[in-house]
């Protein structure tokens, strides 16, 4: 039975890189792939999913909280992907695991599993509820050379703890960061 798939990891960890080579790998194979990304996710493209390697793949669907997805549209796909699936509202992950049911798709979700403060994103929480397989894409801590489990926000080059929960930003604004340097540096700030 196809499953509905987890895979997060902080910023950095290639989560968008990993989407891609299995987007390239099914459609080499010939077979039908559908990639989804939050409207909202505007950060490199407001179409394209594009990794921080520069590669890029132009978004098949875009949604918004109260998107509905028709089960007939993912009939005939052997595989849905999405990236940035901590943007999406419960209610479309309840969509994406029903896809698994009818018509029968695997759904695979990447993103991060919590913010810049260590809380979840709603729709990551939604993913840790419902997903049949849940899996951790490993990077080590900008600062140090242990696991990276937190996302570090900087402003003006500090980090952080305040603020919006979402704001997009690169490399210029978030960090991977262990949990020793995560404290340590925004203490110090």
């Amino acid at each position: 039975m196809p499953k509905l798939y987890f895979r997060h990891g902080t910023m950095g960890s290639a989560k968008t890189l990993n989407l891609l080579a299995v987007a390239h790998n099914y459609r080499s194979q010939g077979k039908r792939v559908l990639c989804i990304k939050p409207r909202l996710d505007t950060r490199f493209s407001n179409q394209a999913i594009v990794s921080r390697a520069g590669l890029s793949l132009d978004a098949d669907l875009l949604v918004e909280p109260d998107t509905q997805l028709d089960p007939a549209a993912f009939a005939d796909l052997h595989c849905v992907l999405v990236d940035e699936a901590q943007f999406l509202s419960p209610a479309v992950i309840e969509q994406l695991r029903d896809l698994t049911l009818r018509p029968g798709v695997p759904v695979i979700c990447y993103g991060l599993r919590t913010d810049f403060q260590a809380r979840l994103f709603d729709g990551s929480r939604r993913l840790l509820e419902l997903a049949d397989s849940i899996e951790e894409v490993k990077v080590t801590c900008q600062f140090c050379n242990r696991k990276a489990v937190f996302n570090m926000r900087f402003v003006d080059g500090r980090p952080t703890r305040a603020g919006e929960q979402i704001v997009l930003g690169g490399d210029e604004s978030y960090a991977p960061a262990c949990f020793a340097c995560y404290q340590t540096r925004l203490t110090e700030a």
